[in-house]
């Protein structure tokens, strides 16, 4: 069964979440403070991740009590890509960029429509599930040392089966959206992708125009992949989108 940690201090609004997410057919596991999360998400104390082997999803409030939010966050993100969906009151777009910047994959601002809570989720869930069983696109295809099927351009390997992408044999920590962007401008490295076709394919909703979610995801691959390579893979192409490079 699909297991989603609620982390949220509100005994009230923790509790609306845990009922949303049983009537979705899914198991919702309270936590109360950061630190009770970090005992349910690294119960060895020693930081490692197992938040992908013992839950599917994180609902995480930032003002909660003890571990903030925010290092929750940040300790998941480094050993984990599941999906994470902020929540705070804090509806600013410094705030939206700014976790997303540190490896969110959506965030809700409160007060929240219980619709919108269950079309996050499942978007959230759907995306996940859809890239981690995921086969290589047409173009740029070749074999691991594995055996396994990989895409090849430059520097850069990424493997559908596990989810990673390497650059000059280095793993790269990317969240599910930006491995989301990463294999799909790699499908077709031919095709520049306006900024709303790459919202509306890899968050499947509608592109206001406004949101400048597209650019932060791609400014983070370009930083990550810099790391350990300063060839260019992401193009900007001017009043367009991105393509690669």
């Amino acid at each position: 069964m699909t297991r989603i940690l609620i982390v949220e201090d509100d005994a009230d609004i923790n509790q609306i979440f845990a009922k949303i997410m049983t009537k979705q057919g899914y198991e919702a596991v309270q936590a109360f403070s950061g630190s009770e999360a970090a005992l349910r998400l690294f119960p060895n104390g020693e930081g490692k991740g197992r938040a992908d082997k013992e839950f599917d999803l994180i609902i995480l409030d930032l003002m909660i009590p003890g571990i903030p939010g925010e290092e929750i966050l940040v300790r998941v993100r480094e050993e984990s890509d599941i999906p994470i969906i902020v929540v705070s009151a804090r509806s600013a777009l410094d705030d939206r960029v700014r976790f997303i910047n540190l490896g969110a994959d959506d965030y809700l601002v409160k007060p929240f429509e219980v619709e919108e809570v269950v079309a996050r989720v499942n978007g959230a869930l759907r995306r996940y599930r859809r890239n981690a069983g995921s086969k290589t696109g047409s173009s740029g295809q070749g074999r691991d040392d594995m055996g396994e099927q990989v895409i090849v351009h430059k520097n850069l390997v990424l493997n559908p089966e596990a989810r990673e992408a390497k650059v000059c044999g280095h793993l790269l920590s990317l969240t599910v959206h930006e491995y989301d962007i990463l294999y799909l401008l790699l499908q077709n490295p031919g095709k520049v992708y306006s900024r709303e076709s790459l919202y509306e394919q890899v968050w499947q909703g509608g592109y206001y125009g406004e949101d400048n979610t597209v650019n932060v995801h791609v400014s983070n691959l370009r930083k990550k992949i810099a790391v350990f390579d300063e060839e260019e893979y992401i193009k900007t192409v001017w009043g367009i989108g991105f393509k690669i490079a």
